[in-house]
């Protein structure tokens, strides 16, 4: 037998057993996974972002297991198993690369994509943004909402009009601001977001992405500046902004090399 459905048969077989036999396992429901499934995925994504393979194969296994126990929850209810889950993707696969299966033609990414919203309508959507899920952070909901109505044909033509909306968007923020009124720069200031996100797509930058790597390299540079002033006997909330300014060229050096 393929040892890729020993594996999985394996991993079934465990499922049934924790389910029987592991007082925890048995008392879970979809609702008490959920946030343990988003917690996960954010595990794995920080391991892609890590670039640490070893780290992404055991979060990968964690998902699974979660997949798994969901159609076990499925089954027990009469409502599904994880023959129906598997069934069920692979006939949506078929029918959303029809450039595959049968004689669509879609040369490049943008048509692939253009084709997966015309077939969502087309399955009774009523609107490309449905598929949106409502609980996305907002930078990751963002992003999906331009690129579902960019499947449609509702985009800029070109970068350059792109960024001098993103530059339009930070003079109207100023605006609001030198006005002080709070509501209004809120508002201006989400265009602003909105407008950059847009900018990283056509620059082929994911902000999500982006913005963590930033965080992490922020993280790691304020942590050496902490352990390196401790080291010295100072205090980080006895000194100025120039001091700390020093130190924090120090660790981009550092921490550069």
């Amino acid at each position: 037998m393929d040892a890729r459905l020993v594996a999985f048969e394996r991993l079934l077989g465990i499922m049934e057993d924790l389910r029987a036999k592991c007082p925890w396992d048995k008392k879970q429901t979809f609702e008490t996974l959920r946030p343990l499934t988003i917690e996960e995925t954010y595990e794995l994504a920080d391991a892609i972002l890590d670039k640490d393979v070893q780290e992404i194969k055991g979060e990968l296994g964690d998902l699974f297991l979660h997949l798994v126990f969901y159609s076990k929850l499925g089954e027990e209810a009469g409502a599904f198993d994880v023959t129906d889950v598997l069934n069920t993707i692979c006939d949506k696969l078929i029918y959303r690369h029809p450039h595959i299966y049968s004689d669509v033609v879609a040369d490049t990414e943008e048509e692939v994509k253009a084709n997966w919203e015309k077939l969502k309508l087309k399955a009774g959507k009523k609107s490309v943004l449905e598929g949106v899920p409502r609980s996305l952070p907002a930078l990751v909901k963002a992003a999906r909402i331009q690129e579902k109505v960019r499947g449609v044909g509702f985009d800029w033509d070109n970068v350059d009009q792109v960024w001098e909306k993103v530059q339009e968007e930070i003079e109207e923020l100023k605006e609001v601001v030198a006005e002080k009124n709070q509501e209004e720069i809120e508002n201006e200031f989400g265009d602003v977001l909105f407008s950059l996100i847009n900018y990283a797509r056509f620059i082929g930058v994911n902000p999500e992405n982006a913005l963590e790597r930033t965080n992490k390299k922020f993280i790691q540079r304020f942590q050496w500046m902490e352990e390196e002033i401790k080291a010295v006997g100072g205090d980080m909330s006895a000194m100025n902004l120039e001091e700390l300014d020093a130190y924090w060229d120090q660790a981009k050096k550092a921490l550069a090399k």
